[in-house]
């Protein structure tokens, strides 16, 4: 049997699956929820459904994985034959993911390329809106550059735990960090942008209620990484003697750290060049590929600022899709006993094809749309807001009621004192269950048009 790969220590953990959480949900999902709910309420409350919510169900995976030493399908299988669907489930979630992630990475490719070779301009002024229309309208350029996005992941991914994921990590997550802070700092500077500071950290009471909570736990799933068997793969790489209990604490800062600088770089900028105007924050695609260009292009030095910018957004979707590539490999080498290089291949390719309709979807099958969401959309709400919550859900059923929250303490154990157990036990038994079950009922609400988030 070979030998399961491992990270080199704590630090190539940390930092990966830190790499694995910070993604475009931290650029700009998390910016524009932060913006429309307030700023500083928002952003309260996030932070204490991550120290607690995130942390109970984060340990939980990592535990599953570093206990069995097996990817998700495995880990529930050799825990309790009977959850082996929450394996699959899990793997499915990332299989899923990747291809139409994949998509939007391509779309981060072309963007970086027009600012990097001078052409910002065309993204700017009367062809904003046209530029990334007509682009993504394209039959064959996006998929160009949705496959080397792909190809670029394959290549991390083809060399392993150590020598390919921890490696990329640790030159990826420090030059992300620094250029979060250094875009974060100009933009505050900007004429301006001290109405938006004002707006992203002084707390706004009359936005509290019930959708506040709802949107921070749904963008705590869809940031940390969680309940798509990412965490469990990791988690099987983990050695026994790393601290468990204090990479989690570090992979919450990590996270939860980009998140927040991410807002300091985008709603200051955004408020400078709007005139403090809030719906100048759209929702996703428009955010980062129509008002941003905008803000950049207005700015001394834009193209470079915009260039960085992108450099930054590739690096965060990059590592993203290597831990969700890996996810997947990892199970169909476990499964079928594939080699390694050639479950990466075979990966690559599906994600590519799986991948055309999403970016189709913009151009020639722009008409097949379900509940109005075009394809790409479509492959979002089922991962994000139906097939996460639930296997989150079953996870804290699993975790505090069939094979009880001891298994996981014990494991945590291993490595350290388990310090923060009893918030660990209550969150997974008792707290988690209900408020997962409200974001997944708000989630299907919201997609359907019936309760928006």
């Amino acid at each position: 049997m070979e030998k399961r790969s491992t990270f080199s220590g704590k630090l190539g953990f940390v930092l990966a699956a830190a790499g694995s959480a910070v993604g475009l949900g931290n650029i700009w999902r998390f910016p524009y929820l932060a913006a429309k709910y307030g700023g500083g309420i928002f952003l309260i409350i996030y932070i204490l459904l991550a120290v607690t919510f995130g942390f109970a169900i984060m340990v939980s995976e990592i535990a599953i994985g570093r206990k069995t030493g097996k990817s998700p399908i495995g880990a529930f299988r050799a825990l309790n034959k009977k959850f082996t669907f929450v394996g699959v489930l899990s793997s499915v979630i990332a299989f899923l993911i990747l291809p139409y992630y994949s998509v939007i990475g391509g779309w981060v490719l072309k963007y970086l390329a027009t600012f990097v070779s001078g052409n910002a301009a065309q993204t700017a002024g009367s062809n904003a809106d046209t530029f990334f229309s007509s682009f993504i309208a394209q039959p064959v350029e996006p998929i160009l550059w949705q496959a080397i996005f792909v190809i670029a992941a394959m290549v991390v991914v083809i060399k392993g735990v150590d020598k390919g994921i921890e490696k990329a990590s640790k030159f990826l997550m420090p030059i992300l960090v620094v250029l979060s802070i250094v875009i974060a700092i100009y933009s505050m500077t900007l004429p301006g942008a001290s109405e938006g500071i004002k707006y992203l950290f002084i707390p706004n009471m009359s936005h509290f209620s019930i959708k506040t909570i709802l949107a921070a736990m749904g963008q705590m799933f869809y940031s940390m990484s969680l309940a798509m068997g990412i965490m469990i793969t990791y988690g099987s790489y983990l050695k026994k003697s790393d601290d468990l209990e204090s990479s989690v604490k570090h992979i919450e800062i990590f996270d939860t750290g980009i998140a927040i600088i991410a807002a300091m770089m985008i709603v200051p900028a955004v408020f400078a060049f709007s005139g403090g105007d809030p719906e100048a924050l759209n929702k996703g695609k428009g955010l980062m590929f129509v008002t941003l260009p905008k803000v950049f292009n207005s700015m001394p030095l834009g193209s470079i600022a915009g260039a960085a910018f992108f450099l930054l957004v590739l690096f965060a979707a990059l590592t993203s899709a290597i831990s969700l590539m890996e996810a997947v490999v990892s199970t169909i080498c476990d499964e079928w006993k594939l080699k390694r290089n050639t479950a990466v291949i075979i990966v690559t390719v599906l994600a590519i094809l799986i991948g055309m309709p999403s970016s189709m979807g913009y151009g020639v099958w722009s008409e097949f749309k379900i509940f109005g969401l075009q394809i790409l959309d479509q492959f979002d709400f089922l991962t994000n807001s139906i097939l996460m919550p639930i296997v989150a859900l079953i996870t804290c059923i699993f975790v505090g009621y069939v094979i009880k929250t001891k298994a996981v303490s014990d494991e945590v154990k291993l490595s350290s004192p388990f310090k923060r157990e009893k918030l660990f036990v209550i969150v997974t038994k008792y707290i988690a269950p209900v408020f997962i079950v409200l974001v997944l009922i708000s989630s299907i609400l919201d997609g359907l048009g019936i309760f928006s988030i």
